[in-house]
């Protein structure tokens, strides 16, 4: 049944199952496994809503684990309080939005907050201790079975009889530090501890053997010293199997292999031909529809075959988002269109990917030169050595994956081939605050920090379409030293339109908009934007801003500095990054050592504390970078109209789907 993309008029009706119905069913006479079933069905379908409201979050995993979370808050967790209560919590963090819909049809969780889901002030898209119920953060994968053990040894030493219940999927198992704690665990014998893997046998939209196969998990975990059991991950007897005979085992810590479905309960959601496309992002208003009402029919059939009353649901339909705006980009896109035209260009030329080809915008450069693409798997460290090795032989690497991951998980990798004076090109993609409803994870603002510590690496931030190929094409091309790009991953909220004879020019600028009383410095594509919306703002005042491109992040030309800074007594900085070691840290050395800055004012703005999670709109606004925040930050208050207020928000119409 494919019905993305076919974007059908519908009548979108989205509906919540409110908590009165979980009390009803667990207060029933019901049979134990039917119960089950029904909470199940209910947090789908809570799931879904919750997703559909957000615009994005993720479905495919959230399904897959299902059953098992149920079973264990329903039947295995004890949960009563105390010093013996049981800890669980998702290590792959994907499956959070139905984690979520548990804890609501418990009470942890109210409704209000359900209905905020990668909201600010509601529900991270990845586990965070600030909601009720998460007991750990989660979001960049591998470290749950460590934390898990940490967590089992406390319980032990202090005396409790409670347990550590830890979720892994199966492609977060190609992370190396899943073995370092499996070997570590067992020869602890931490038998407090139970790992749980839910093995649908997808990650982002490929099969675990097309990325990196796992082979006989069974035999790896037993020869680790693991107490091992294997069963259906929908089949809430067999789980209840598994369990009793844990309880029997107390030498070893115990994992189970438990086989489910990715998208499971949504038939069109489960895995068909081709690649997977439910992993992230919200449905279509059809495919929602769809799927709502095949979870719909499914509980409400089992409600009247249970003798239950009517399925009691309220409407939680969303107001309209406004249309994308015709001007927006993918910067990403560019990248990946310019990849494979140097691909054709240089034989030498080999891209590197740790399983989000589609994301980084380099599965055409996969399908045009598949002898030249590397599927990593989720393998930071791995892949980043490997493009050492890779560059050492006379290859020019090209590595992509998330910046909030690769420039800190293989951040000593990274050092270790700076240090032999090999050129690898860094693609650092999801790079800065927004996207933000994934929550503080995934959004990335410490890379320049990290990246700029080496003393031979070029960190650049392209504006559009245009710079980014003119960037790419420069580090291929003519850098004798390794680069970081920084890639927003979410559309552009405008185009940002460079000098129509612009080229790109390592340590120079782009001046965007002119002004005569101060000047702000800006990178990338939603910062930009912001800084353009706030010299508009000013510039009704009388106060003239203006705003330069600067791409290149921590490299300068002294004297176009010298000159683009001369007639300003007034300069600032807009970060991208958190306010230690971005660009405003580097210009403002650079001024100073040259004596450019004299009397001159000189002031960051940057994200400040841990990035919150939200929508664009709202996050900017919560650290005080829109447009509105920075014209008031820099020239005073600015008075702006709820229509126009109204507008500044709407050109943010997409979350990034992870």
């Amino acid at each position: 049944m494919a019905l993305a993309g076919q974007n059908k008029a519908v009548n979108l009706q989205v509906q919540l199952a409110p908590k009165t119905n979980f009390d009803r069913v667990r207060s029933s006479a019901l049979d134990p496994v039917l119960k089950l079933q029904l909470i199940a069905g209910l947090c789908r379908l809570n799931t879904l809503a919750a997703v559909k409201r957000a615009g994005s979050g993720h479905l495919g995993s959230s399904f897959s684990a299902m059953d098992l979370v149920v079973w264990l808050y329903e039947r295995e967790l004890n949960l009563s309080g105390g010093a013996d209560r049981d800890v669980y919590f998702s290590s792959k963090g994907h499956d959070v939005p139905g984690l979520y819909a548990m804890l609501h049809s418990l009470g942890s969780i109210p409704e209000s907050r359900l209905l905020k889901l990668r909201r600010l002030g509601g529900l991270d898209g990845h586990p965070n201790m600030g909601v009720p119920g998460i007991e750990a953060n989660t979001g960049s994968l591998g470290m749950g079975i460590s934390k898990g053990r940490g967590m089992a040894r406390a319980q032990a030493m202090l005396g409790r009889a409670a347990r550590t219940f830890v979720l892994t999927g199966d492609g977060e198992l190609q992370e190396g530090q899943i073995y370092e704690a499996l070997q570590t665990t067992a020869h602890q014998r931490v038998s407090n501890l139970h790992v749980i893997v839910d093995h649908n046998k997808l990650q982002t939209d490929k099969p675990v053997d097309e990325i990196t196969a796992l082979g006989s998990l069974e035999e790896k975990f037993r020869s680790f010293g693991w107490h091992v059991a294997r069963c259906d991950g929908h089949d809430f007897v067999a789980i209840e199997q598994v369990f009793q005979r844990f309880r029997e085992v107390s030498d070893r810590p115990k994992i189970l292999i438990a086989d489910t479905v990715k998208g499971k309960g949504v038939s069109f959601m489960e895995p068909g031909e081709g690649l997977y496309r439910w992993h992230s992002g919200a449905p279509d208003d059809e495919s929602f529809m769809a799927a709502a009402k095949e979870l719909l029919d499914s509980v409400r059939e089992q409600f009247s075959r249970s003798g239950l009353r009517d399925l009691e649901l309220i409407d939680v339909t969303p107001e309209n988002k406004p249309s994308a705006k015709a001007l927006q980009e993918f910067v990403a896109e560019a990248y990946g269109n310019e990849l494979v035209v140097l691909g054709h260009e240089r034989s030498d030329l080999i891209v590197l990917d740790g399983d989000l080809s589609a994301d980084c915008r380099v599965r055409k450069f996969e399908h045009e030169f598949p002898e030249r693409f590397v599927e990593n798997g989720i393998a930071e460290q791995d892949m980043v050595s490997m493009a050492g090795g890779l560059a050492l032989q006379g290859m020019l690497p090209v590595v992509n994956s998330f910046v909030s991951f690769l420039s800190s998980r293989a951040n000593e990798q990274i050092y270790t081939n700076a240090g032999e004076g090999t050129k690898i090109i860094y693609a650092c993609h999801f790079a800065g605050l927004i996207p933000a409803g994934p929550g503080k994870s995934h959004q990335s603002i410490r890379d320049i920090s990290l990246f700029g510590a080496l003393p031979n690496m070029t960190i650049l931030q392209p504006c559009n379409g245009e710079e980014t190929r003119q960037i790419l094409r420069y580090c291929v091309n003519e850098s004798s030293e390794s680069c970081a790009i920084r890639l927003a991953i979410g559309p552009s909220p405008r185009r940002i339109e460079l000098p129509s004879a612009y080229r790109f020019r390592l340590g120079e600028g782009a001046v965007l908009r002119e002004g005569k009383d101060a000047v702000l410095f800006g990178y990338g594509p939603v910062m930009l934007h912001e800084a353009l919306v706030a010299s508009e703002l000013l510039a009704e005042r009388g106060f003239g801003l203006s705003v330069i491109n600067m791409s290149s992040l921590n490299r300068f030309d002294i004297d176009w500095l010298a000159a683009a800074v001369r007639p300003f007594e007034r300069i600032f900085v807009l970060e991208d990054h958190s306010p230690v070691g971005g660009l405003g840290d580097r210009l403002l050395a650079t001024l100073v050592e040259h004596d450019l800055l004299g009397m001159k004012q000189f002031v960051k703005f940057a994200v400040e504390g841990y990035p919150a999670c939200g929508t664009p709109a709202e996050v900017l606004r919560y650290h005080r970078l829109d447009g509105e925040s920075l014209a008031e930050r820099v020239g005073g208050r600015a008075e702006i109209s709820q229509e126009r207020e109204r507008k500044l928000a709407a050109v943010y119409t997409t979350d990034a789907p992870q």
